[in-house]
């Protein structure tokens, strides 16, 4: 098969961390070339100068396989045109068993394995999507923040057992405040006082004080003799020597908590920075229930190529948010999808549960699909399933969120 008059080639590369090896094939499934390079520019150099030399050129690049999506060769290999395959190291593994059944490995054989996966296969495997360099940036950020916001409530958590332990006093005092144990004011006192019986000695100025280093600003003086009352309530104790062990890991959790706090709200601002100047941002923040970190989250998984998805369809299963149908013989059942993008299904479900507040028309679709039997998550998950829709056609198109075009049906019903 030739194109353009050439032979057509292809590549795989099976990554390591400090070498790779390079395998090229033709169209018959001969091994053209093989190369070990090294995780450097000078190993770069001599993978570009090999594809180069086979014929790779900017009109007609060689298309190449790996088994990652991310790192600088990945980087490398992307400039131009030219097509990258990350290929799912399970399936790797399954086109492996194809070639041989001895269950022989080695890391020439499984670039070999990736080249000929292109070669036989590639109309069924997708190229990384041709994102501009903005909306890898915004991804980038979107993901870090999403992580640091995760890893923020993980030790929340961890720490609210901890003090459950020997510290109730504690918990009384910080629960009631919105996001409790990460706000700085909770952090701060648990430094002053990392054991109830500290806290029982603390005084009014010293409580007011610890308020005043977190940013407090209003209503300090009643909040400080409020927690001052509870500090010296009558609460239940843990023997002295087991206390002051248990304030020591306490303090060594807090400094992991304050860390990924103030990583989380400096990344924060760095995608509220980026993710506005994206020519997407308009459009996306129109659409209610997204923000702007919530909206970075989707565009950093839908990206803005255009030719990523072929129909909104294809976007929708790709986030989840469509039902699958499993049949065989004389059964058959609908379910929800497992296989999807984990971060954008999770951004769809605070995305539609935002939205019920923010429009009408949503919270009268998931009235009427919870009437039709559907359960909490079910009519969230179908919310969701439409409003990708029209994010699609919106994105596509260029015009932004309109409540009368989006829900038409269900704000007449409702009115």
């Amino acid at each position: 098969m030739l194109r353009g008059g050439a032979l057509l080639i292809y590549c795989g590369i099976d990554w390591a961390e400090r070498t790779h090896d390079v395998a090229l094939v033709d169209d018959s499934g001969q091994l053209l070339a093989k190369r070990h390079i090294t995780d450097d520019a000078a190993g770069y150099r001599i993978l570009l100068d090999l594809l180069a030399e086979y014929g790779d050129t900017e009109e007609t690049p060689i298309p190449v396989a790996i088994e990652t999506s991310r790192g600088l060769l990945v980087a490398v290999l992307r400039t131009g045109k030219r097509q990258v395959f990350a290929i799912n190291p399970m399936a790797a593994a399954r086109y492996r068993d194809r070639h041989s059944v001895s269950r022989k490995k080695s890391d020439p054989g499984d670039a070999l394995v990736l080249a000929n996966i292109l070669r036989t296969d590639m109309h069924a495997h997708r190229p990384l999507p041709g994102d501009s360099d903005l909306a890898r940036a915004v991804a980038v950020l979107a993901r870090a923040q999403q992580d640091a916001t995760w890893n923020r409530q993980q030790l929340a958590n961890q720490l609210r057992s901890l003090l459950r332990e020997y510290y109730p006093a504690a918990l009384e005092a910080f629960g009631v405040w919105q996001n409790g144990l990460c706000r700085p004011e909770a952090r701060e006192l648990l430094k002053a006082a990392p054991t109830p019986a500290r806290a029982a000695r603390l005084t009014r100025p010293q409580i007011t004080a610890a308020l005043k280093r977190a940013g407090r600003q209003r209503g300090i003086d009643a909040e400080a003799e409020w927690l001052r009352e509870v500090f010296r309530a009558d609460w239940a104790h843990q023997p002295q020597l087991v206390e002051d062990a248990l304030g020591k890991q306490m303090l060594a959790l807090l400094v992991q908590l304050d860390a990924t706090c103030t990583a989380a709200d400096g990344l924060a601002e760095a995608v509220e920075e980026a993710f506005p100047q994206h020519p997407d941002a308009k459009v996306i923040t129109s659409f209610p229930g997204l923000g702007i970190q919530l909206g970075a989250r989707v565009l950093a998984e839908i990206g803005d190529d255009r030719a990523r998805f072929a129909d909104a369809r294809g976007l929708k299963a790709y986030a989840g948010a469509s039902p699958i149908t499993r049949a065989s013989g004389k059964k058959s059942s609908i379910t929800r999808r497992w296989v999807k993008n984990d971060r954008l299904n999770h951004a769809g479900y605070l995305w539609a549960f935002a939205s019920l507040r923010a429009s009408p028309g949503a919270m009268a679709h998931y009235r009427r699909r919870k009437e039709q039997g559907d359960w909490h998550a079910a009519a969230q998950r179908n919310l969701f399933n439409r409003m990708i829709g029209q994010l699609y056609h919106c994105l596509k198109n260029g015009v932004l969120f309109d409540e009368q075009t989006a829900f038409p049906t269900e704000l007449a019903a409702a009115a």
